[in-house]
């Protein structure tokens, strides 16, 4: 495996509102073709948004078979996360290992 397939890893920001989901959308989008690590333990609000924005980047991650798994979420996030219904972010391929 190249470099470039190596793990990235990505930390949200603490507010994940409307001004935050562009700036989300650019970091993610240039990780693209590499195992995603998120670390969640920092948000405090997490908009519908930025949901809308990690959710897109699970389909992404998935169409492209590669794992992406939201690591350390704090308890606001998973509150947040739940105020949405809990849609699922991770997205684990069968064999890999993230």
């Amino acid at each position: 495996m190249s470099d470039d397939s190596s793990v990235a890893e990505v930390s949200l920001s603490p507010v994940l509102d409307l001004q935050a989901a562009d700036p989300l959308r650019a970091e993610l989008l240039a990780l693209r073709g590499r195992p995603l690590r998120v670390d969640a333990s920092q948000v405090s609000r997490l908009g519908g948004l930025c949901l809308q924005v990690l959710l897109s980047a699970r389909t992404t991650w998935a169409e492209d078979g590669l794992p992406l798994r939201v690591e350390q979420a704090s308890e606001g996030f998973l509150e947040q996360l739940a105020a949405f219904g809990g849609p699922q972010i991770d997205y684990e391929p069968e064999g890999a290992n993230l």
